[in-house]
C-alpha cells in the first residue's frame, strides 16, 4: 500500500487568493486553481469560476462573513476543476509532477491539502487535509472513453497530452471531506506538517515536513499507518466538490 500527498486548490501562486475556512468547525470551500488561458476547450467542456458564486455567497451568510468576495481576477476565468470529487477523479502530468502518481496502484491512496485561509481576524494560512480517494485506477488521459472525458480537467482539454494521466478513486470510499483536518503549521520559515501529525502518519519523504508548493508531490512513509490515522478522525466522504 502506498499514499501520496497532493496539494490542490486556488491559492497566492495558482489565482492570487485563498479560500475561505471556519477554523472552530472545520467547514471549508473547495476552489481550484485557474486554468491557463492558452488551454482549448471543445464547446460545453470548459468550466467557469461562477461556478462558485452561490456556494461563497452561502458560506458567508452562514459564517458572518460579510467581507468574503470572489476576486474579480478569477471571476471571468476558466478553473481547472481537479480533483473532481464528483465525478471523483485526478489528473496529473505522468511524466513530471505525476511520475509517482502514475505507479500507483488499486488499493493506493491520494491524500488531498489545501492552503485555506481562516474567516477569522487576524487571517492566518490554515493548512488542512480535504480529501482522499483510495484508487480504483490509473490510467493514461488519452485512454479514457469519450463518454467520460467530461469527468476531469485533463481530458476536457483538446489534444488531450499523451503524458497526462487520470485516477480515478473508488465510490464509497473516496471524496471530499465534510470537514478539513488541520495539519499545517509555520515552523522554521515555512509552512510544515505539525510534527505530532507527521508523527502519527509515520513519516513524509519530505525534508520537515515542508508542505508548500513542491516539484514533487510527498509520499507518505508509512501509507497503512496513515490510514490507521485517518479512520479515526471521524470524517464523511462526500461525493460533489462544494
Amino acid at each position: 500500500m502506498r499514499a501520496i500527498l497532493v496539494r490542490v486548490g486556488v491559492d497566492q501562486t495558482y489565482g492570487g487568493w485563498n479560500a475561505p475556512v471556519d477554523p472552530k468547525t472545520g467547514e471549508f470551500l473547495f476552489v481550484p486553481i485557474p486554468d491557463g488561458a492558452q488551454k482549448v476547450y471543445p464547446p460545453g467542456h470548459a468550466r467557469s469560476y461562477s461556478e462558485m458564486n452561490h456556494p461563497l455567497a452561502d458560506f458567508a451568510l452562514a459564517h458572518r462573513a460579510p467581507d468574503l468576495h470572489f476576486p474579480e481576477a478569477l471571476r471571468n476565468r476558466k478553473m481547472h476543476l481537479d480533483p473532481d470529487f464528483e465525478n471523483l477523479t485526478y489528473g496529473d502530468n505522468g511524466s513530471v509532477r505525476g511520475a509517482g502518481i502514475a505507479t500507483l496502484t488499486t488499493g493506493d491512496f491520494l491524500v488531498f491539502y489545501a492552503g485555506l485561509r481562516s474567516i477569522e481576524s487576524p487571517c492566518p494560512l490554515f493548512y488542512g487535509l480535504i480529501g482522499l480517494f483510495a484508487i480504483q485506477e490509473v490510467v493514461r488521459a488519452t485512454d479514457v472513453p469519450l463518454d467520460h472525458i467530461h469527468e476531469n480537467a485533463h481530458t476536457r482539454w483538446t489534444p488531450i497530452s499523451a503524458k497526462d494521466v487520470i485516477v480515478r478513486g473508488r465510490p464509497g470510499t473516496s471524496g471530499r471531506f465534510d470537514r478539513c483536518i488541520q495539519i499545517g503549521e509555520w515552523r522554521n520559515r515555512a509552512y510544515r506538517v505539525r510534527r505530532d501529525v507527521e508523527e502519527a502518519w509515520g513519516g513524509l519523504n519530505v525534508k520537515n515536513g515542508f508542505i508548500q508548493r513542491s516539484v514533487v508531490p510527498p509520499e507518505f512513509l508509512n501509507a497503512a499507518r496513515f490510514n490507521s490515522w485517518f479512520q479515526q478522525q471521524n470524517i464523511t466522504l462526500i461525493q460533489r466538490n462544494n
